[in-house]
């Protein structure tokens, strides 16, 4: 549509951001929503619109940064990665850190959700082990967020009460992530399409045991999260795990990795036999 690609055009221009790498039918349904908060009356008083607007070209992007993040989003997976996945990585690694990269972290939900996994996994076991995990986003606003930690109540929906009261401060109707909690993560802005960069510059050489990179890969083009997986999959570790959203599965099922357990959205690289032990 010449409309959308004016826009793009436009957007790279003006902004440096490709709005072309999003998946057709989520890219048009951002459109829609834009023109319709804009009071535009069709795409095309809209483009005029974006162009003589000195703030709609970042609403546009943001609208389509997708930020939207849970505590414990898929109940499945995180209770695979609780029992199984990294009581595993502990005994394999020993006393070897423990390397984990959330690729799209939005708000830090996810990486604070691991974290508390771990935690309880450190401090309830005979095993000690140290780990580290790597937290990045493209939009620096939503690492801003993730780094101060700090929820409203209704974010806490799957925190059942004990996590709530041992890993948050409460003040009102806000809860604060602990300082103690923040120790082994290192938040930082990341472009996952940039292509002169392979992993978080502070991870150094990458070689991580899980790689995350959930509810991300639908939003682009399949050029685009070819891309993605190839630059993800180049930074696990042989026996590592990527681990990706509930709707996305079926992107990996056709790629070089198998999911090791049915429906959880956990999978490790293909090889001659298993590596999970």
């Amino acid at each position: 549509m010449k409309e959308i690609k004016d826009i793009s055009d436009f957007i790279m221009q003006s902004q440096g951001f490709d709005i072309s790498s999003y998946e057709d039918s989520f890219l048009k349904k951002t459109l829609h929503k834009r023109i319709s908060e804009s009071k535009s009356n069709s795409i095309e008083e809209y483009s005029t619109f974006l162009k003589q607007s000195s703030t709609e070209g970042n609403l546009l992007i943001a609208s389509l940064q997708n930020n939207y993040s849970e505590f414990f989003r898929n109940a499945l997976t995180f209770a695979v990665l609780e029992r199984i996945v990294l009581p595993s990585l502990v005994q394999k690694k020993k006393k070897k850190e423990i390397r984990i990269w959330s690729a799209a972290c939005a708000q830090g939900q996810e990486v604070y959700s691991i974290a508390i996994l771990l935690e309880e996994l450190r401090n309830g076991g005979n095993e000690k082990f140290n780990y580290r995990i790597f937290a990045t986003d493209k939009c620096d606003a939503q690492i801003n967020k993730a780094r101060i930690g700090q929820y409203p109540s209704s974010a806490l929906n799957n925190v059942n009460f004990k996590r709530a009261k041992k890993w948050f401060t409460k003040q009102k109707d806000t809860f604060t992530i602990k300082p103690e909690l923040k120790e082994n993560i290192d938040f930082s802005v990341f472009d996952l399409l940039d292509k002169k960069i392979s992993s978080p510059s502070a991870s150094i050489f990458g070689d991580f045991d899980i790689v995350i990179c959930a509810n991300l890969l639908f939003y682009f083009t399949p050029k685009k999260r070819r891309q993605i997986l190839d630059k993800v999959s180049k930074t696990v570790s042989n026996s590592g795990y990527l681990i990706t959203g509930e709707a996305e599965r079926e992107i990996l099922l056709y790629v070089d990795f198998k999911e090791i357990f049915p429906q959880s959205g956990i999978f490790q690289k293909k090889m001659d036999r298993a590596c999970l032990c």
